[in-house]
């Protein structure tokens, strides 16, 4: 399956090179133009029946959360600094690789048997983490690793029926399903589907690739948070498993494009699609520097809903992968014309 491959490679942002040959690979021969640019941005552009038709960039990030190595001690092991929004609380005992060769690794620190009691009542803060690879000396570390290699969570991805659980829903689940959406038949509109970097420290690669499309509209395809398991009775925020994609109204760093907004529902609804609203507005997405790129392009955000976000181990319903693709490809074909 496309998206366990993806999940299981490793993309920390700045290094996306594995995600990007997976799917230059995947997508070969389904669409009629694929580069790169200079910021590693994967473009795969399938033209439109119409030669009138409106330019629509479909976008979904490569990168992950991940963590960067910061320093070698004496001793051999490895001071990391957090790439992206990780929460400490998720990092102890995690199993890791590290760089080009995929050094494996542990995230340790201070044992709980030789705790102050005052220190076992706060969360260890990553500076008083490290990385043991097994050596016993800088030197030896130094012969497998190097300062500013990227470090990602060693997770072997796993599908129990409709339920996958693996690691960097956010984004290889909008990456996989933007695929899906490119291997479909064309559409009047010219798609232009971007594996964009860089969005998970500042929405980086999104803006230098709208800029240089110059697109008339633009899907955000994400993995969203689910917070679906009520803190209290009867509430469950942001969007939950199982009730199809999430459709962003508007977040911390933009307001989606309401006629986007309204054809994504309307379209739902005319193919029995479940949809749902996105119900949170703390944090943002792609979306955000798109929608603000030249004179500005009507955008709009749909994700995947997918709990636990942003830690080492995610899960996500196929059911609403499977929707999300179509939701966005069948909207996709009433764009066109006006």
């Amino acid at each position: 399956m496309l998206l366990i491959r993806l999940s299981e490679a490793i993309g920390v942002s700045g290094f996306e090179d594995e995600v990007r040959r997976i799917i230059r690979d995947e997508v070969s021969g389904y669409v009629d133009e694929l580069f790169t640019d200079t910021m590693g941005n994967l473009f795969a552009v399938k033209r439109g029946e119409d030669p009138r038709g409106p330019k629509v960039m479909l976008a979904a990030h490569m990168d992950e959360v991940g963590l960067l190595v910061d320093m070698i001690e004496q001793n051999g092991m490895i001071r990391f600094r957090k790439v992206g929004g990780i929460d400490n609380r998720v990092l102890l005992s995690r199993r890791v690789v590290i760089g080009e060769k995929k050094v494996p690794g542990v995230i340790g620190a201070k044992p709980i048997h030789i705790q102050k009691a005052e220190e076992r009542n706060k969360v260890v803060d990553s500076d008083d983490m490290f990385i043991d690879i097994g050596a016993t000396s800088k030197e030896e570390a130094e012969r497998l690793v190097k300062v500013g290699d990227p470090v990602g969570f060693s997770v072997r991805a796993r599908a129990s029926g409709d339920i996958v659980v693996g690691k960097a829903f956010d984004d290889r689940a909008g990456c996989a399903a933007l695929v899906e959406i490119l291997k479909m038949d064309r559409c009047r509109a010219t798609i232009y589907g971007v594996f964009t970097v860089q969005e998970e420290v500042g929405l980086r690669g999104s803006r230098v690739a709208a800029f240089r499309i110059d697109p008339d509209y633009a899907f955000v395809i994400e993995g969203t948070t689910a917070w679906d398991i009520p803190e209290k009775r009867d509430v469950s925020p942001v969007a939950e498993l199982g009730r199809g994609p999430a459709i962003t109204i508007a977040d911390a760093g933009m307001i989606s494009d309401r006629g986007l907004v309204e054809l994504l529902m309307r379209t739902g609804d005319e193919n029995g699609i479940r949809w749902q609203v996105k119900r949170s507005t703390t944090g943002s997405t792609d979306g955000a520097s798109i929608q603000r790129t030249r004179e500005g392009v009507r955008t709009v955000t749909v994700s995947v809903p997918v709990r636990y976000v942003h830690a080492p181990v995610g899960m996500l319903d196929m059911r609403d992968f499977r929707a999300t693709a179509e939701l966005v490809y069948k909207s996709l074909l009433k764009l066109g014309g006006g």
